[in-house]
């Protein structure tokens, strides 16, 4: 059964390639959603589909692309949204 989460990430996160990261990996693990820059520095996703493969996204979130350094992760469940695939928002 499909679940979705969003996912809010701090740190150095924007300017480091995440959210193409991201995407990349949403798109790996067949999650559907966006990823997007916050204007204070965060990186927001929203992302759908199989809890298995979400739980793989946000290990991956933790870790995050080569030149990102995390310094907090938080997410939550929420309704279904049934996105149609994954992008990057502007």
């Amino acid at each position: 059964m499909p679940k979705c989460f969003s996912i809010s990430v701090s740190g150095k996160v924007q300017g480091v390639f995440y959210r193409a990261s991201a995407k990349e990996q949403a798109d790996r693990l067949k999650i559907k959603g966006f990823v997007r820059n916050e204007p204070d520095g965060r990186v927001y996703l929203e992302a759908e589909g199989d809890e298995a493969e979400l739980i793989k996204l946000i290990a991956w979130c933790k870790q995050g692309s080569p030149n990102s350094r995390i310094e907090h992760l938080e997410w939550h469940e929420r309704p279904l949204q049934n996105f149609g695939d994954f992008t990057i928002q502007k």
